[in-house]
């Protein structure tokens, strides 16, 4: 039997710690840094006060949003795919949506009964986030449904309009009523998703317990 020596073993540690180090500039991963970063940007134009500081948050989230596809889909065509992306990509899309919301709701943008849809859009975020790393211990991955992509899409869209707000409203008078009933729309099917992520874990749990 063959024993693997010191320098292979430090050989081989090196061209693993090599590895970590190209998949962290590929340029999936990269996009997601990119989407990241938009997050303290987007929130500093809230304290900015005029139409061009709405303008420039929507930029920057149309922006990160559009990345949140690409990365995806560079990933699988260029097989780039990488433990790193998995971790953050997520991470990346709670970051940006919790944070906007969040904005929103402090100049009242969403306000009233419509904060009821941010919040379960935000609860809906942190149940997900737990039962998938609650998942990942038991090596079971929930695909994403294409009912989960298109509330992504809606919650998207209905952010962007409410980011315009008062901006918007000069343009098109409904620009922030549009952004409140894509909100409540979301969250309608925000319930339902959530619904199906819990209820995959609840029976993995009850088969555990077996």
């Amino acid at each position: 039997m063959t024993h693997a020596t010191d320098q292979d073993i430090k050989n081989g540690s090196h061209r693993n710690r090599a590895s970590a180090r190209e998949q962290a500039t590929y340029l999936p991963n990269i996009l997601t840094y990119g989407r990241i970063a938009a997050v303290p940007a987007l929130v500093a134009c809230f304290y900015f006060d005029g139409d061009m500081a709405r303008w420039t948050a929507v930029a920057i989230f149309i922006a990160a949003a559009i990345t949140d596809f690409f990365d995806g889909y560079l990933a699988r065509l260029w097989s780039q795919q990488s433990s790193l992306g998995r971790m953050l990509d997520p991470i990346a899309d709670k970051l940006l949506v919790a944070a906007t919301l969040l904005m929103l709701a402090s100049d009242e943008t969403i306000w009233g009964v419509h904060l009821v849809a941010a919040v379960i859009i935000m609860c809906r975020e942190i149940l997900v986030s737990g039962l998938r790393e609650f998942l990942a211990e038991l090596q079971v991955s929930v695909p994403v449904s294409e009912l989960a992509k298109w509330k992504t899409t809606l919650q998207l869209v209905a952010i962007g309009f409410l980011l315009a707000g008062s901006a918007g409203d000069k343009v098109f008078e409904h620009t922030t009523n549009i952004g409140l009933a894509g909100l409540w729309a979301a969250a309608i099917l925000t319930l339902y998703t959530g619904y199906d992520y819990f209820k995959a874990g609840i029976l993995h749990l009850m088969d555990q317990g077996q």
